[in-house]
């Protein structure tokens, strides 16, 4: 799934909004009564946190899994001020703002799975799933973990970026697209590339590429780039059109991925495919550019470790343009993440 639902909190009153979408959206995936019941609260419980504490406070809800099993992604977005002593904050009874102190404690026990990133100067992001019942033990985890933040610029009521992902054993493909423009047809564009993408999961990034640039000629065309992730060889092969950015994040090193210069569905001299070493904990970020490129990771410490939606969640809330459609993807193998 692809959807998301983004909603500003900065006053007590957004709070509710929050948790009636997230009920809603609970009921149609086929929520029982006890999982609905959760999502509300970790809801409820994310959205209050920002309310109290928040400068600016975003809640960014993504719908998770496939035909057969489904969940809820919230992710609450703070710009601050962050926690001193994250630990201390997780613990029940403990509150800076007079409340009992049980929020980030009920998240952590309410949800699947649940990660957060502080910082006192720059604020907190917080992202829990919660999982249908019948979901929670039913597949092995992804080979791969995403995360993702994708908006339309203000004011337009569709988004002319899109992102799609497939997996396979030892496999991931990727996609970030940016339809010309902004609005409807911008957004054609982009969902046109999503079903070229998602037609061909068995090719490599060339020859989507390639498949794209055939179907977008009656469209107003798009940049994109396009990823495969092969965690056997360790390595990234990719192919990319125009000024979508793509970047290996590891501990050690950032290394840029090459795109070539053209539109898909006008004008592409030549597609061409690069292929660089994926590092043990790297971490892929693709990004259009409603994302100012000069973000440095390294100026998070132990974000790396955490979730990819942490990751995409934060270069979204420091370096998003706010004038523009904007997408971020982050990916990185799956594992038990260390404690900080």
């Amino acid at each position: 799934m692809t959807e998301q639902f983004i909603f500003a909190v900065t006053e007590a009153s957004q709070v509710a909004e929050v948790r009636r979408q997230v009920v809603s959206l609970a009921s149609k995936l086929g929520f029982n009564q006890t999982d609905v019941g959760k999502a509300a609260i970790v809801a409820t419980e994310a959205a209050t946190n920002l309310a109290k504490h928040a400068v600016q406070g975003e809640v960014v809800i993504r719908l998770l899994g496939d035909q057969d099993r489904s969940g809820i992604e919230i992710l609450a977005l703070d710009k601050g001020p962050g926690m001193v002593n994250v630990a201390q904050s997780l613990r029940d009874g403990y509150s800076t703002a007079g409340s009992p102190g049980t929020g980030m404690g009920a998240m952590s026990r309410l949800a699947r799975s649940f990660d957060l990133h502080s910082d006192p100067t720059k604020g907190t992001a917080v992202l829990a799933e919660v999982w249908s019942g019948r979901a929670s033990e039913s597949k092995a985890p992804d080979p791969m973990e995403v995360g993702v933040v994708c908006r339309a610029k203000p004011n337009e009521v569709v988004c002319g970026d899109g992102w799609a992902a497939a997996s396979s054993p030892g496999r991931v493909l990727l996609l970030v697209v940016d339809g010309l423009g902004h609005g409807l047809g911008a957004a054609t564009a982009a969902q046109e590339a999503i079903r070229i993408f998602r037609s061909n999961p068995q090719h490599g990034p060339a020859r989507i590429v390639e498949a794209a640039h055939a179907a977008l000629r009656s469209t107003r065309g798009a940049v994109l780039g396009v990823a495969e992730i092969d965690l056997g060889q360790k390595l990234v092969r990719y192919a990319g059109v125009g000024n979508i950015s793509g970047v290996i994040v590891s501990d050690s090193s950032s290394r840029h991925l090459v795109s070539t210069n053209g539109t898909v569905g006008q004008d592409v001299r030549k597609v061409q495919e690069f292929s660089y070493p994926f590092p043990t904990g790297g971490v892929l970020v693709l990004h259009s550019d409603g994302l100012i490129s000069h973000w440095n990771l390294s100026n998070y410490p132990g974000l790396l470790r955490k979730a990819p939606g942490l990751i995409a969640g934060i270069l979204y809330r420091d370096y998003q343009r706010g004038s523009d459609d904007v997408t971020v993807v982050a990916a990185k193998a799956t594992s038990v993440r260390p404690e900080d």
